[in-house]
């Protein structure tokens, strides 16, 4: 259970193929019903309105452009919590999330899965959409690298609450509660 801030934003983060969407499919909450952005719905949507068989690489860009430009929206529109899935594993992604977070007034919370990426990898197979082989090592080599720092006690400056999950807890998947009494400074890390 995380508990965050009725004006928050929650990222949820990890490799592709870590199960981000899953964890989200499972979402649960205990305080105000937070808006949920995923980009697997961004690209559900382009899918159906382009030709069948049209290879997801021909049109990823613009899949990302508009989620991203979704989440910006969001971010300044809606008044409750706001949880958004993005892989986040470099540092100028999560750094921009937080920049934003904290000019749309909201308190940044960032949820990271912590998944091998031999299984991240499985997960994409299974899925059907594959990264191909020097970005998924990209990713890869970013994540594992920042998981490492964080279970070393490293604590992104900014962040109001990290949260490390393995695969085994993001099964048992995620509780947000409401606590509008929570201090911006609290860190929290399984």
């Amino acid at each position: 259970m995380l508990a965050v801030a009725d004006r928050s934003l929650v990222l949820v983060s990890g490799i592709p193929g870590a199960g981000k969407s899953r964890l989200l499919r499972g979402l649960r909450t205990t305080g105000p019903e937070p808006a949920v952005l995923d980009s697997d719905l961004v690209r559900e949507r382009m899918e159906a309105r382009l030709p069948a068989g049209t290879a997801y690489r021909w049109y990823r860009p613009l899949v990302h452009l508009c989620y991203r430009f979704q989440v910006l929206l969001a971010m300044f529109g809606l008044v409750g919590p706001l949880v958004v899935h993005l892989p986040a594993t470099g540092v100028f992604t999560r750094a921009a999330m937080l920049t934003v977070a904290v000019l749309a007034l909201r308190r940044p919370y960032l949820i990271w899965l912590d998944v091998d990426p031999t299984e991240a990898r499985r997960g994409q197979f299974s899925r059907g959409r594959v990264l191909g082989e020097r970005c998924f090592k990209r990713h890869a080599r970013r994540g594992t690298e920042f998981v490492r720092r964080l279970r070393e006690g490293y604590r992104p400056p900014g962040w109001s609450g990290v949260l490390v999950l393995d695969r085994r807890q993001a099964g048992r998947g995620l509780v947000l509660a409401g606590n509008a009494h929570q201090r911006p400074d609290d860190t929290t890390l399984i």
